[in-house]
């Protein structure tokens, strides 16, 4: 395979910046830390980073909110800083895909301050989706839908003249207005977007809402407004998976084609596409479109082989058979990390967490296609449960006084060293805090202890990581499924086996011997409960 085609076995790590490593002291994780990170992150083995937006932005939605996309806000550094991370990073052969919001912009972008001030009817708004409201004097929205993180997906503006006005649609929240993608301007202002941090040397991008950006032209009501915000997934069929969005990516595509014509470095755009089934997220990745997009299938399955072996089989046939290759995750930002998740949906489940974890970390590893690790999972980090409610940041808590499903607890900033807070997060004077706050018992994850322990999580992601790169029968291809005795899955890859018991109870290993490699120790010819192994076997 020509070494252009990288992206299709490649392994990426997600950095969320706010909370990866603070140079400067004030809390806050910036570019300059992900630039001292980079030899940890080249010692575990990825391939890649990808990076949370680090734009100018108000950070209602933390970053997600982007008032310029072509410049890089005070609170991460400046575009030397930036400029200097993608040289350090070139330099050890790592990646660098930034995070592309389009979606929707920040209400305090410069067009939509515009539009505001410019009436309705005008050129500014059409940039965006305004319109009068129903009912006596405008009084109520365009439509019912409601907005994924809670509450109406329409707020009303005021007019210049003081008086009550035309609505705007937000399918996130008021601060995120929605791109209106049928005018010819956005659409054109993205790919200038798309070429100027391509100029400066990225590798890619990945895609925020890549099921997004259309609505249906009448904008009219849904026969389930509230479905959004009930799934937290993006399902109301008239703003989402439009069929127009699939000419957005062929141009993309064309784009990152046309800069790899010229230097032989084929750029990556890699799309967070929520869809219902694995055959409509093929669509996405037809040859002329999307690279790859995240398959959120695996992280969703509930903890049984029949869920995972029906996932797995579905995407392999899916969307492995359009040419692309399947990109798998267990976690992101948005999501409950993956040591508390797979501890809490039985009473049963309680205590098996990590094991669980390590074990699905190496299922993952050993799956045809490339795979996306979330920051902190290969330290085996839980979920941050009980922050105080004072110091949650989620727009999702804001909106809805709920703490269900909100996401600041995995975006705990990382403990790098020492037994307590800011754990060698921040370098600033003594006292300075994280812009979270970190648990006690974060010590135990410290990144310096992980490294000393062999027995870690590190370790795990580490070994896996160099295995994977090492033996060609990993990273792109194929798989073929094994008969197992149940609670056990298992498939090969030409001589190498990958198995997990989804039990607890040991079972007899589906291959002799010891194993190449672990997630807890196998004696001889048994698989315990909870693990996974692989195993080179004569064919």
């Amino acid at each position: 395979m020509s070494k252009h085609r990288w992206w299709r076995d490649a392994v990426i790590y997600q950095v969320y910046v706010r909370s990866f490593l603070d140079s400067t002291g004030d809390g806050v994780g910036d570019l300059a830390g992900v630039r001292a990170g980079l030899p940890y992150l080249k010692k575990l083995g990825v391939d890649g980073i990808w990076l949370s937006p680090f734009y100018p932005s108000p950070q209602h939605d933390h970053g997600y909110d982007v008032a310029d996309y072509c410049d890089v806000d005070p609170l991460f550094g400046d575009l030397a800083e930036f400029d200097r991370l993608v040289t350090a990073a070139r330099r050890l052969g790592v990646r660098v895909l930034l995070d592309i919001v389009p979606n929707h912009c920040s209400s305090e972008h410069p067009w939509f301050t515009e539009a505001l001030a410019a009436g309705p009817g005008s050129a500014a708004r059409a940039r965006f989706h305004f319109a009068d409201g129903r009912g006596p004097d405008g009084a109520e929205p365009p439509n019912n839908w409601h907005a994924m993180f809670g509450g109406p997906a329409w707020t009303r503006v005021t007019e210049a003249d003081g008086r009550p006005g035309q609505w705007y649609l937000h399918m996130f929240t008021p601060e995120q207005p929605d791109w209106n993608w049928r005018t010819p301007e956005v659409p054109a202002a993205f790919e200038r977007i798309l070429r100027f941090w391509l100029d400066r040397g990225v590798d890619g991008f990945r895609i925020d809402v890549a099921a997004g950006l259309f609505k249906h032209p009448d904008l009219p009501d849904s026969d389930d407004p509230e479905a959004d915000a009930r799934t937290r997934d993006s399902v109301n069929p008239l703003a989402w998976n439009r069929p127009e969005v699939h000419d957005v990516w062929r141009r993309w595509r064309a784009v990152c084609e046309e800069y790899t014509a010229r230097d032989g470095r084929e750029r990556l755009l890699v799309g967070e596409v929520s869809v219902p089934t694995a055959r409509e997220h093929a669509r996405y990745v037809r040859p002329d479109e999307l690279h790859q997009a995240f398959f959120f299938d695996l992280l969703s399955a509930p903890w049984n082989p029949d869920a995972f072996r029906k996932v797995i089989s579905e995407a392999m046939q899916d969307i492995a058979g359009t040419g692309s290759t399947v990109t798998w995750v267990l976690n992101n930002h948005d999501q409950v990390r993956t040591v508390t998740r797979y501890g809490e949906p039985t009473p049963e489940s309680s205590g098996l967490g990590p094991a669980r974890a390590r074990a699905a970390a190496l299922l993952m590893l050993a799956l045809p296609g490339a795979a996306y690790i979330y920051q902190g999972e290969e330290l085996g980090l839980p979920e941050v449960v009980d922050l105080p409610d004072d110091v949650l940041t989620d727009p999702i808590f804001r909106r809805t006084g709920s703490r269900a499903r909100i996401r600041d607890g995995c975006r705990v900033p990382l403990p790098w060293s020492g037994q307590a807070s800011p754990f060698g997060f921040t370098s600033g004077a003594e006292g300075a805090k994280p812009w979270l706050p970190q648990p006690e018992y974060f010590a135990e994850y410290a990144t310096d202890r992980a490294l000393a322990d062999t027995r870690s999580f590190w370790h795990l992601y580490r070994d896996g990581l160099h295995l994977r790169s090492a033996l060609p029968q990993l990273g792109d291809g194929t798989l073929r499924w094994l008969d197992t005795p149940p609670g056990v899955l298992a498939f090969a890859r030409d001589d190498l086996v990958c198995a997990v018991n989804f039990g607890t109870a040991p079972t007899p290993a589906p291959v002799p011997g010891t194993p190449l490699l672990a997630s807890a120790p196998c004696p001889p010819g048994v698989l315990p409960g909870s693990t996974a192994a692989w195993w080179i076997r004569d064919l």
